[in-house]
């Protein structure tokens, strides 16, 4: 495993002129949206001796009231941005910060969050940091401040995940997921809570998930659970695939890393969404999270991919990319 201090995954997303959120996907699991952006990535915040709040609380701009050692870090960068609102969530025991002009977007993250939780859950299981700190920024340069040392600045990107340092095998406890201050404004409620099921399947599988992994899986998957079980049509997730999948062009090969960026972003994001989406339809959520747990460790060769789609899947690398295909050409509709 790499060393988790310098180690960096997630992904971004980009704004699109009409709000709609357009995946794709830049390197080492950076997430781009058309339209807006979620990102996982590791960084050294080193902040020890976390302590889990079970009280409900709000408090502003005042360091009164709340007694919990994440917030310290926390109100310490956002302060000289303005007053801040803090919210301890009982059920959760997450830590939700912003300030006041971001309370509606607070609000919608608190009313998801519990929900949100439960969807990643449903999929991963229970063991993972069900407890992070969710910041929204005032401005972009508050956003551009808090996410610097991920290197996913920028007034297009909708939001960020922070991993603090963790010793390699144990389960990371230091994870903060930063939004951009005009995420919901461009998405909606219910496209911010597809960006937090998105960024928590990431801070659900790091401990799993080591850097150079094949993004077709990590960035799929993140996606697969965030869109899970929700009222999204096909079109309405793959818009770019759609439209290829109509006009007869069907993908020849896994979406690979280099695509993840340009031109063909979008597409790639989508592509591995529906390979992913594929698996878990034809061979059971169960084998795609074997499959992620054999891939999430490190890069792999084209021989250690049939290796572990055989030993998950019982299908060989033609077999998989037959039935994906057979399987899109039914959702061209």
């Amino acid at each position: 495993m790499t060393d988790p201090s310098s180690s960096r995954s997630g992904l971004r997303s980009w704004f699109s002129s009409n709000g709609r959120l357009e995946f794709c996907i830049t390197l080492a699991s950076i997430t781009l949206l058309t339209g807006a952006c979620v990102a996982l990535i590791l960084v050294p915040r080193n902040v020890g001796g976390l302590q889990l709040a079970t009280d409900e609380a709000e408090v502003l701009d005042t360091s009164e009231g709340i007694d919990n050692p994440r917030l310290s870090p926390v109100r310490r960068d956002l302060q000289p941005y303005g007053p801040i609102v803090v919210r301890e969530v009982a059920a959760s025991e997450a830590l939700l910060v912003a300030h006041p002009s971001h309370r509606g977007d607070l609000e919608v993250l608190e009313q998801q969050l519990g929900q949100a939780i439960s969807d990643v859950s449903a999929v991963w299981g229970t063991d993972w940091n069900r407890a992070p700190v969710v910041i929204v920024a005032s401005t972009p340069a508050e956003f551009t401040a808090l996410t610097r040392s991920a290197g996913a600045t920028g007034a297009d990107v909708a939001a960020v995940s922070l991993t603090g340092s963790y010793a390699p095998g144990t389960q990371p406890t230091d994870q903060r997921i930063v939004f951009n201050p005009d995420a919901r404004r461009r998405v909606g409620d219910e496209g911010l809570a597809t960006l937090l099921r998105h960024e928590l399947t990431h801070v659900a599988t790091r401990a799993d998930t080591t850097d150079g992994a094949p993004l077709w899986l990590l960035e799929g998957f993140a996606e697969y659970v965030a869109q899970r079980d929700q009222a999204t049509t096909f079109s309405q997730i793959a818009p770019t695939l759609t439209t290829r999948l109509r006009a007869g062009t069907l993908p020849t090969e896994l979406v690979a890393d280099a695509d993840f960026t340009g031109v063909d972003a979008a597409y790639a994001y989508e592509s591995a969404w529906s390979t992913c989406a594929f698996i878990a339809d034809r061979y059971g959520t169960t084998a795609l999270i074997t499959l992620y747990k054999r891939l999430a460790t490190g890069p792999q060769s084209p021989a250690a991919q049939d290796a572990a789609f055989s030993a998950a899947l019982g299908a060989s690398r033609a077999e998989l990319l037959d039935g994906w295909r057979a399987w899109l050409r039914g959702r061209a509709v």
